[in-house]
């Protein structure tokens, strides 16, 4: 032990422990102040973008409608899929873009997404796949950048939709949100705990608008869907 320390006495150790759990607390208490105010303020901006399926359906113009990936074959995932098959059943957008993971040849999100739209009857040149949606800012930021998305409706469950609506926002993207929550989830609680601190980080995220690991080649909405599948 270096002197120094020899010469602190068990008094002054005391006094160090107590200021190092004040400063803790305080710590704590910061941040669980900041991460309540984010939450509340994401909430607050994008409720009022959350619509039911048939007001969306009404819209017009909608580039597509955006579905973000999530575990293969989850009940939150059929939900996703559920949703956005019934908005572009009642004529929502033309074009369904199928966001998420498939970064390891055995975990593949996208080509499960794709698969079940042709199982419900909807084209492939209908369906674009976007192969390195790994997160939920990386999905929206490479719907804008890859596939020319300006005006979208974007199906999850609707804990999720605060946070992906307003990171279109901040990407310049005109977006409108239709909760996927079809079912009550066992892990919600946990689900709610997760959503809240990924808020934070996609907060700041928002204001520094970092690349995603991947960009890549225009693949346009507009067009065919088969450039985007693999």
């Amino acid at each position: 032990m270096p002197a120094f320390l020899k010469k602190i006495t068990k008094k002054q150790w005391c006094a160090i422990a107590k200021n190092a759990v004040v400063l803790l607390l305080l710590f704590a208490l910061l941040f669980a102040i900041t991460l309540l105010s984010l939450n509340a303020a994401i909430k607050s901006v994008t409720k009022d973008k959350i619509l039911e399926p048939h007001t969306a359906a009404q819209l017009g113009d909608i580039d597509c409608i955006l579905v973000l990936g999530c575990h293969v074959r989850s009940q939150y995932l059929a939900d996703r899929l559920t949703t956005a098959f019934g908005l572009y059943d009642m004529g929502a957008s033309p074009k369904l873009l199928m966001t998420g993971d498939h970064g390891r040849e055995v975990y593949d999100e996208v080509n499960y997404m794709l698969d079940k739209a042709e199982e419900h009857g909807i084209e492939r040149k209908d369906v674009f796949t976007d192969h390195a949606g790994f997160s939920t800012y990386e999905s929206i930021y490479r719907a804008k950048e890859i596939f020319g998305a300006k005006r979208i409706i974007i199906v999850t469950q609707e804990y999720h939709l605060y946070r992906a609506l307003y990171l279109a926002e901040k990407l310049g993207i005109e977006a409108y949100g239709v909760s996927a929550s079809l079912h009550g989830y066992g892990s919600q609680d946990y689900q709610d705990m997760r959503e809240s601190l990924a808020r934070m980080k996609d907060f700041f995220y928002a204001l520094i608008k970092p690349e995603p690991t991947f960009l890549g080649e225009s693949i346009p909405i507009s067009g065919d869907a088969y450039p985007s599948h693999d």
